[in-house]
């Protein structure tokens, strides 16, 4: 991260050297106070009250490139954002996160290339990936913190072109960078080497695939609207960013496994709302067969969603996933005595409701996730009010549950919490 940092000081120092009148950029952000309270009391995770308590200052800014140089001439801009954490959970005296310092620019009117750390996503899903597979913070999403910080940056080239017949883009990252998972110091988990809902006490570890050339990511979708409705394909090849193959049992390691994934999506007008189709087929590239008990198999996910404005300021979505394992008859029969068996099938549904109130000033928000096969669930509730335009009070609840602690949902139980941010912007 400091290389990237002082790499992008150091074009900037070149390019405003090279002007000929120097503007200083213009600086915006926001200052944010954050508490989340256990509802449910976790003594297995660092503190058993709560499971966040920050203080966060956040600067941005886009500085279009000065001066007589190639890049100038390109339309150059160079783009900061970077947040300031005084993360009292861990008692630590404070940290720096660079969420964006990276230079975009179009050499020619069909192109445009975005090089450095930047956010990344595509898809049509709302909550649900399928052929997004850049980095999560599944941390940040359990705990409360804003939408903003359930994508994390990557450190990547990206180039876009659009030529006549279809857009296209293409992303490649040199350094793997994985989903951050609750690891157990500040929310509780299952864990699989114990055999139960483990925190602190856990002693797995997730080994990254190294930094090298062979170990590169590529993420491309070609994509072009018929009339009204965008229509994509996707393909990836990388490794599954969250760990979920086993790499030594003796020693309590998983690994990102190799993955190519195939996907295509439709989204445009339907029945007076939006609607949108996706679909995603993840080939494990180190367990084609599926018959390796501790790799996981090749994967097939289907996305259905409709979302409507009701007018008077409501708004509803409704989701369908739909997961199936693939060559499951060879992973049952590859498993050994006291191995946990997962399910051939996966389904989850979602509802989201928005609704204004107080000439938009205040928002009311309600996201479900239920899966009748898992029986488990996550209800997601908050309330913003902008008590100015610089002055936002947020709060809300987490509140995952489930009937086995095995589930995506059901092992989060012990997670629930209720939580206030209130943030000043300028």
């Amino acid at each position: 991260m400091k290389r990237i940092f002082f790499i992008g000081l150091s074009i900037l120092f070149i390019f405003v050297s090279s002007a000929q009148a120097i503007e200083l950029p213009e600086w915006h952000g926001f200052a944010e106070q954050a508490y989340g309270y256990r509802i449910s009391h976790d003594t297995l995770t660092k503190h058993r009250d709560y499971n966040m308590l920050e203080q966060r200052l956040q600067l941005k800014t886009r500085y279009p490139i000065p001066g007589a140089n190639i890049i100038s001439q390109w339309n150059g801009v160079l783009t900061y954002k970077g947040d300031f954490l005084l993360d009292e959970y861990f008692d630590t005296t404070g940290s720096f996160d660079l969420r964006e310092l990276n230079l975009a620019f179009s050499p020619t009117n069909i192109m445009d290339i975005k090089a450095g750390r930047q956010i990344l996503t595509w898809g049509t899903g709302d909550y649900i990936f399928i052929n997004d597979f850049f980095p999560k913070d599944y941390v940040s999403f359990y705990i409360g913190r804003d939408d903003e910080y359930l994508k994390e940056p990557s450190d990547a080239l990206r180039v876009s072109l659009y030529p006549k017949m279809v857009n296209i883009d293409f992303v490649l990252i040199p350094d793997f960078t994985p989903n951050t998972m609750p690891d157990g110091d500040r929310l509780s988990f299952f864990d699989s080497f114990q055999g139960g809902i483990v925190g602190r006490d856990s002693r797995r570890n997730a080994v990254k695939p190294a930094f090298k050339a062979k170990n590169m990511q590529y993420a491309l979708r070609l994509y072009r609207n018929f009339d009204s409705t965008e229509g994509a394909l996707y393909y990836y090849r990388g490794f599954d960013p969250s760990p979920r193959s086993y790499l030594d049992e003796a020693n309590l390691q998983l690994f990102y496994e190799r993955l190519d994934a195939y996907g295509a999506s439709l989204r445009g007008p339907f029945a007076s709302g939006i609607g949108n189709v996706e679909m995603g087929y993840y080939r494990s590239r180190q367990d084609p067969n599926g018959d390796n008990r501790l790799i996981e198999n090749s994967l097939l996910k289907l996305l259905v969603g409709y979302e409507k404005d009701m007018g008077n300021d409501l708004k509803i979505g409704l989701q369908y996933l739909y997961e199936q394992k693939l060559n499951y008859s060879d992973y049952r029969s590859a498993l050994v005595t006291g191995d946990y068996c997962w399910d051939e099938y996966r389904h989850l549904l979602t509802q989201r409701v928005t609704k204004l109130f107080k000439n938009q000033t205040v928002m009311l928000g309600l996201f479900n996730f239920w899966s009748p096969s898992d029986k488990d669930g996550y209800l997601r509730a908050s309330c913003a009010y902008d008590i100015t335009d610089q002055w936002k009070l947020t709060f809300g609840v987490n509140i995952p549950w489930g009937e086995d602690m095995i589930t995506d949902f059901g092992m989060m139980k012990k997670n629930k919490n209720a939580f206030v941010r209130l943030r000043y912007s300028f």
